[in-house]
């Protein structure tokens, strides 16, 4: 449930708890009951919560519902059920109403909780996957308790992760093809005098080429055309033929340099090289009209983003080693022990800006007006009375401000020193965020490296033991033979 806005945050929180909650599809409020709140105040409670820790704005709170097969649970049952499921999944943290409609056909209850923990003041968090993850597992297994049908979890649901990760990899793909083709269409337009010759120089290098209105370009392995202007500004069709008027491989060169180059000293030996004979010219021409001799493509680094993306993996993990100076397991876990308290610092640093910058928001919103309207409050100074509505707002503007104890210069001071911390603190967090998943995912390898090699010992330990044994039955057999013949 979205925010309203300033004039009713909670508006649909509020409809919604009273929808929930009504008497005729209740059994006369019957059906109702809510955990950590009076279901009657329940908004009120809410809203003191969401006051408390600064958090009235933006999402309100969520809606579940959950419904049972026609004429399968009676409302009582459904009420237990609901009760089991909103302890088990909510009962910790945040306030709830859950209420059992019988009305229709089909018996349905509602859920509606706040979005801000009572206890945490951490907002709740619906991350893609959670109902195939965590929810309906649930509700799964309290209906089997109770003799109920479940839903069977769809694939689809089940590898929303997988889907992520597949759009990840997608994206990493993306970068490296942009990368990739931004090199070659430089390279082209370096090389090429006019237009055509940059299009013949793509094609030489296999790309295919669409144009209208814009250029559209496929290179080889790629299953779409990719329109140059989405690229960058110096990739649009006047831009690129502005660039093989202006660049040359020397400007680009002398662009790229700080100074100018100068040559310190040294000698190449030159050898001359070696015609080819009237043999080796019409093999070579041989290959060409069969299609053996090609130019290659500019760069086939898209081919190996996975071996790229593992690179850069294994760099950040080898920098995060060396930066913390760990050299043994104990001493990594260490480290990341006193990441999470540093990240989980940097969270609450960031919290208590942001708690600040709301505080101080509606200020912020009257300097931001006065600068708005300073223009005209001077024009109106010196004489020109068009501004005079303006003039006015402004003076009420400055008015609010003195009433509250501040001047538009002290306020505009305050929101600029907020502004800066507060993109410190996030940026601060962020890096601990990244050093943090790092140093988990090296623990998590160690681990299931560690796992994996003691499982290996056991089986080569299980290996050897059942061979000893088989030995020493086939010495036993042997034995006893041994003395039957001696018996006989």
């Amino acid at each position: 449930m979205k925010d309203c806005g300033k004039s009713y945050h909670g508006k649909h929180l509020r409809a919604a708890l009273a929808y929930i909650t009504v008497p005729e599809k209740t059994q006369q409020g019957r059906l109702v009951a809510g955990i950590n709140c009076v279901p009657e105040f329940a908004f009120e409670q809410m809203k003191d919560t969401k006051r408390k820790y600064g958090k009235l704005d933006k999402r309100q709170g969520y809606h579940l519902v959950l419904s049972f097969k026609e004429n399968e649970v009676t409302p009582d049952t459904a009420m237990e059920l609901t009760s089991r499921f909103v302890k088990e999944y909510l009962g910790s943290e945040y306030e709830a109403v859950y209420a059992v409609h019988d009305n229709t056909r089909h018996i349905h209850a509602h859920i509606v909780f706040n979005s801000v923990s009572f206890l945490t003041g951490k907002k709740y968090r619906y991350e893609k996957g959670d109902w195939a993850r965590e929810i309906q597992p649930i509700t799964n297994r309290l209906c089997q308790e109770y003799g109920l049908s479940t839903i069977e979890i769809e694939d689809d649901k089940l590898n929303q992760d997988v889907e992520y990760r597949e759009t990840r990899k997608e994206q990493a793909i993306q970068h490296v093809w942009n990368s990739a083709i931004r090199r070659d269409l430089d390279a082209c337009i370096i090389l090429s005098a006019t237009y055509e010759e940059f299009q013949r120089e793509l094609t030489e290098r296999g790309y295919e080429c669409k144009e209208g209105k814009y250029l559209a370009i496929r290179p080889p392995g790629m299953k779409r055309f990719r329109r140059t202007q989405r690229l960058g500004e110096d990739y649009t069709i006047e831009r690129i033929q502005e660039r093989i008027e202006t660049e040359t491989l020397r400007s680009v060169a002398r662009a790229g340099q700080g100074h100018a180059p100068r040559i310190v000293g040294g000698s190449v030996r030159r050898h001359r090289r070696p015609k080819l004979t009237g043999l080796q010219k019409r093999y070579f021409a041989r290959l060409y009209r069969i299609g053996k001799l090609k130019k290659r493509p500019y760069s086939q680094v898209w081919r190996y983003w996975e071996d790229i993306r593992k690179m850069k993996k294994l760099q950040n993990q080898y920098l995060f080693l060396a930066r913390e100076d760990i050299t043994t397991v104990p001493e990594l876990q260490n480290a990341v022990q006193a990441l999470t308290a540093r990240q989980k610092e940097a969270a609450r640093e960031k919290s208590r800006l942001g708690k600040q910058k709301h505080r101080f928001q509606e200020l912020f919103e009257l300097a931001a007006k006065m600068e708005e309207l300073e223009a005209a409050f001077h024009s109106y100074e010196r004489g020109d009375s068009f501004f005079t509505e303006e003039h006015q707002e402004y003076e009420a503007c400055q008015k609010a401000l003195a009433e509250k104890g501040y001047t538009y210069e002290e306020i505009c001071a305050v929101r600029e020193r907020i502004t800066r911390e507060y993109a410190e603190a996030t940026s601060r967090e962020r890096q601990l965020y990244r050093e943090l998943k790092t140093g988990k995912g090296l623990l998590k390898e160690m681990e299931t490296e560690d796992k994996t090699q003691r499982q290996t010992k056991g089986e080569i330990d299980g290996t050897e033991r059942r061979e000893e044994q088989e030995a020493q039955r086939q010495g036993d057999r042997g034995v006893s033979a041994e003395n039957e013949k001696i018996t006989l």
